[in-house]
C-alpha cells in the first residue's frame, strides 16, 4: 500500500509556500505566452516560425538552419503549455490540501469535545480525563467503540484524500520534466486531468503484462505491484474503463480464473493473502466501470451477460471448470455496479438457473475456489450477486420485482430466491447439508427495503422531500410488506440460516410504520388522530397490517440477538415519538404508552422462545433469562434520558457491532430524522457470568420485571420533567401495565410452554 500523509504532515503543511509557487507560476505563464505568440506586436517565437517559413532559404540554410529556427520558435509555444499544466496543477494542489488540512483540523477540534483524541500519526483514542482532573468522573463523556470507529473512519479519509492529491501531482510533474532537453505540450493541466491520464496509462501497461500470459506464476512482489496499483486506481475511470474494456469480457473473466484458480488448485501462504485484497479491489474497480456509457464499455457489459454460460477451464487440456457466471459473481461481492447492468445479469443467471435441469446444486456443480480466503463452498453466482445487490438499493429493488418464466412458471425473483412455497429456489448446501448463500440474500433484501448498502458504516435514511424521493420510499414500503408476508414465523426464519440479522435490521429501520401498523386496535385509528400522533403524512409512514406487523415481530423477538435489534430500535423510537409531541402531554403520554405495547409483544415473544428452547432443561432456561434480564438492566440504564423536545436525549446503548438508520419521530436539519445502532447483543453481556440458582418462575419474573422497567423509563422520565403528583404517576403505570398486558397479548401463544 502506498505511503499515505500523517495527521503530523497534514497540519504542518506550509500551504503559504504552496501558494507563492501558484502565484510565480501564474506569472511565468503569462511571460512564456507573451514569448511564444505575443498579439500586441512585439516579437514572439510565432512571428518568428511564421517568417522562417516564409523566408526564400537557400542550401545549407533549406534544411538544417530552417529546421533549427522552426523547432526552436515551437519549443516556446511547448514551454508556454507545460507552464500552464505546471501550474495547473500546483494550483488544484494547493487549493485541494488546504480543504483537506481544514477539515483535518475542524475534525481534531469536533472530536476533543467528545474525548477522543488524534495521535501525529491520524490514529484516534479515548482521551477521558483522569480521575483528578476529573473529580468522580460523572458527568463526562465516555467515548464508545462506535464513536471511535466513526472517528478513524473520519480522519483516515481526510489523510487519504491529501495523500491522493500528493500522489498525483508528484507523478505528473515528474513526468513532465522528464525529458531533460525538450518541452511537452502534452502535460496535464488539473488534478482530474492527471489522475484520468495517469490510470489509462497503468492500464495499458498491466493490459500488455497479463496478454505475456501465465498470470498465476507472477511473483509476489510483481502482484504487490499490481494490487497497490488497483487499490489507488479503482475508483478512477480512467484506469477501470480502459482496463475492462482493453481486456474484453472474456479477456476480464479469464485474467481472473488464472490468477485465482490456476491448475494446482488455490493459492496459499502470503501470495493467497495478497489475493484477497486484489479480488476486493479488482472487484471495486469493474463496479466502477460498469457505470461507464461509452460504446465500449456498453460492449463489455452485454459480453459479459453473454459469456456468463461460457466455461473458463481450469486446465486447457480438460474443458471442465467454473463457467462465466461464476467468475464475474466472485468479483461481485465489493463495489457498487451499475444498476441496469445489475439487473440484465441477475436476469440471465436467475433465467439460466431456472431452465437448467436439476437444482442449483447441479447447475454450479463446478467446486473450483474463485473466492479468497478460499471458502470450500461451492460457486454459486447468485451468492456474488446477492452482495453486489447489497450495495445498490435501486437495482435490488428493482430485481427483486422482476420476474422470469412464463406463463403457470412465472415467478418473482423476490419469490424465487426468498421464499419458501413450491417453486421456491433450494439453495446450494455447504458438506455438512446446511444450507449457504441466505446471509448474502440477507444483504440484498436490506438494501431494497432501506435505501442504503447493507454495510453502510454511516446509514442515512433516503431524503423524502421531491415526488420522485417519496415515490421511491412507497416502493421500498411495498417491499418491506412483501418480506413480512414472507417472514411470518421463526421457523421459515431459521430455515433460511443467515438472513435473520438482515430481518432485524429491516425492522428496526422500519420501526415508525411497525408501530403505526399497530396502533389501529379495532379500526379506532381515524378517530384516535393516530396519523396526527405519529405524523404519518409527514413521515410516510404505511399500515403494514396489524397481524403481519405481530407475527413478524414475534418471529424476531424469538431470537436473542433480533431481539436486542429490534427492542433497542423501539425504546429509541418510542422515547423520540414522546419527544415529538412537544408541549401536548395528553399526546406525549398517549406515544409513551403505545411503546409499552410494543415493549409487551417483544418481551412476551422473547419469553416464550426461552421457555421452547430450554422445556427440558431448566438450568439453561434461568440462564438464558438472566441474561435477557441483564441485558434490559444495562439498556435501561444506558439509554434514553429523554425530556419532551429534547433530541440529544435519544442515546444508543453501547458496545455495538453493525449499523442501521433508525427513524425517529421529529424532523432533524429539514431531513428525515435518524440515528444509527448497532444490531447486536451488547457486548458488555459477553464479559459477564451468570448465576443459575433461581427457580424457573423467578427467572421469568426478573426477565419481565427488568424488560417493563425499562419500558418505563421514558415515561417516568418525563412524568419527573412535569412534576407528576404521586397520583398522577400511579394512573400513569396502571395504563401502562395495562398497556404493557395487551402488547403480551398480540404475541402470547402459550405462556405454559416448559
Amino acid at each position: 500500500m502506498a505511503d499515505t500523509l500523517t495527521a503530523q504532515e497534514l497540519t504542518d503543511l506550509r500551504l503559504g509556500s504552496l501558494k507563492t509557487a501558484v502565484d510565480d507560476w501564474a506569472t511565468m505563464v503569462g511571460r512564456l505566452q507573451k514569448l511564444a505568440d505575443s498579439g500586441n506586436g512585439d516579437v514572439n517565437a510565432a512571428g518568428l516560425q511564421s517568417k522562417a517559413e516564409a523566408a526564400d532559404w537557400k542550401g545549407t540554410n533549406a534544411t538544417v538552419s530552417r529546421q533549427f529556427v522552426t523547432k526552436t520558435a515551437a519549443q516556446f509555444a511547448d514551454a508556454a503549455s507545460e507552464a500552464r499544466s505546471v501550474h495547473g496543477l500546483l494550483r488544484d494542489a494547493h487549493a485541494d490540501l488546504t480543504k483537506r488540512k481544514n477539515a483535518l483540523s475542524t475534525a481534531i477540534a469536533d472530536l476533543a469535545k467528545r474525548n477522543i483524541y488524534v495521535n501525529p500519526s491520524g490514529k484516534v483514542s479515548a482521551s477521558v480525563p483522569s480521575g483528578a482532573a476529573a473529580g468522580d468522573g460523572e458527568g463526562i463523556h465516555q467515548p464508545t467503540d462506535e464513536e471511535l470507529s466513526g472517528a478513524q473512519q473520519r480522519i483516515t479519509r481526510i489523510l487519504w484524500e491529501a495523500s491522493e492529491t500528493d500522489r498525483i501531482v508528484a507523478r505528473a510533474l515528474r513526468a513532465l520534466v522528464k525529458n531533460k532537453y525538450d518541452f511537452t505540450d502534452t502535460g496535464a493541466s488539473s488534478v482530474k486531468e492527471a489522475d484520468r491520464g495517469q490510470g489509462k496509462a497503468d492500464a495499458k501497461y498491466w493490459e500488455k503484462e497479463i496478454a505475456k500470459g501465465n498470470v498465476d506464476d507472477w511473483s509476489k512482489e510483481k502482484l504487490a505491484r499490481f494490487n497497490e496499483m488497483l487499490e489507488n486506481q479503482r475508483d478512477n475511470p480512467g484506469f477501470t474503463e480502459t482496463f475492462a474494456t482493453g481486456l474484453g469480457a472474456d479477456g476480464t473473466l479469464q485474467f481472473w480464473r488464472d490468477l485465482a484458480a490456476p491448475p494446482g488448485g488455490a493459492v496459499e501462504g502470503d501470495k493467497g493473502k495478497m489475493l484477497a485484497d486484489v479480488q476486493d479491489n479488482l472487484s471495486m474497480a469493474l463496479a466502477n466501470a460498469s457505470h461507464g456509457d461509452s460504446p465500449a464499455m456498453d460492449a463489455w457489459k452485454k459480453d459479459i451477460v453473454a459469456a456468463g454460460t461460457k466455461i473458463f477451464p481450469v486446465d486447457p487440456a480438460m474443458p471442465m471448470g467454473p463457467n462465466g457466471f461464476q467468475v464475474m459473481s466472485s468479483l461481485m461481492h465489493k463495489g457498487k455496479f451499475d444498476a441496469n447492468f445489475l439487473n440484465d445479469y441477475g436476469q440471465a443467471v436467475v433465467k439460466y438457473e431456472r431452465e437448467y435441469p436439476g437444482d442449483p446444486g447441479v447447475a454450479w456443480r463446478d467446486t473450483t475456489d474463485l473466492d479468497y480466503p478460499p471458502t470450500g463452498n461451492a460457486n454459486d453466482p447468485l451468492s456474488g450477486f446477492m452482495d453486489a445487490l447489497g450495495h445498490n438499493p435501486t437495482a435490488s429493488l428493482d430485481f427483486f420485482n422482476a420476474s422470469t418464466g412464463q406463463g403457470n412458471d412465472k415467478m418473482s425473483n423476490f419469490d424465487y430466491l426468498a421464499g419458501h412455497e413450491s417453486g421456491a429456489r433450494k439453495w446450494p448446501e455447504d458438506a455438512d447439508g446446511k444450507p449457504i448463500g441466505y446471509d448474502n440474500l440477507g444483504h440484498a433484501l436490506e438494501s431494497a427495503a432501506l435505501g442504503y448498502a447493507y454495510d453502510d458504516p454511516n446509514p442515512q435514511i433516503p431524503p423524502m422531500k421531491t415526488e420522485q424521493q417519496i415515490a421511491a420510499r412507497e416502493a421500498r414500503l411495498d417491499f418491506v410488506s412483501d418480506v413480512m408476508g414472507n417472514y411470518k414465523t421463526s421457523d421459515i426464519i431459521d430455515a433460511q440460516p443467515g438472513v435473520r440479522d438482515s430481518l432485524a435490521k429491516i425492522a428496526a429501520g422500519n420501526i415508525d410504520s411497525l408501530n403505526y401498523s399497530m396502533a389501529d386496535w379495532g379500526g379506532s385509528g381515524e378517530l384516535a388522530d393516530r396519523d396526527g400522533l405519529f405524523n404519518a403524512d409527514a413521515r410516510h409512514l404505511r399500515d403494514l397490517d396489524s397481524s403481519d406487523t405481530a407475527n413478524f415481530l414475534r418471529a424476531l423477538a424469538s431470537d436473542e440477538d433480533s431481539y436486542a435489534t429490534v427492542s433497542s430500535a423501539q425504546q429509541v423510537y418510542g422515547a423520540s415519538l414522546m419527544a415529538a409531541q412537544g408541549e401536548n402531554r395528553d399526546a406525549t403520554l398517549d406515544a409513551g404508552l403505545h411503546s409499552m405495547t410494543m415493549h409487551g409483544m417483544l418481551d412476551e415473544s422473547r419469553t416464550e422462545a426461552i421457555g421452547q428452547q430450554y422445556s427440558d432443561d431448566e438450568q439453561a432456561r434461568n440462564k438464558a433469562l438472566e441474561k435477557q434480564a441483564e441485558w434490559r438492566k444495562f439498556a435501561a440504564g444506558a439509554a434514553i434520558g429523554v425530556g419532551v423536545g429534547v433530541a440529544s436525549g435519544v442515546v444508543i446503548p453501547a458496545g455495538v457491532a453493525a449499523a442501521v438508520a433508525v427513524p425517529l419521530g421529529f424532523e432533524t436539519l429539514g431531513a428525515a430524522g435518524e440515528t444509527v445502532m448497532g444490531t447486536h447483543t451488547i457486548s458488555w453481556l459477553q464479559e459477564n457470568e451468570y448465576k443459575n440458582d433461581q427457580e424457573s418462575i423467578d427467572s421469568i419474573q426478573d426477565a419481565k420485571n427488568q424488560g417493563q422497567r425499562n419500558a418505563m423509563t421514558p415515561l417516568l422520565n418525563y412524568a419527573e420533567d412535569e412534576n407528576m403528583s404521586p397520583h398522577e404517576v400511579r394512573k400513569l403505570t396502571q395504563d401502562a401495565q395495562a398497556r404493557y398486558l395487551i402488547g403480551e397479548d398480540h404475541t402470547d401463544t402459550d405462556n405454559s410452554r416448559g
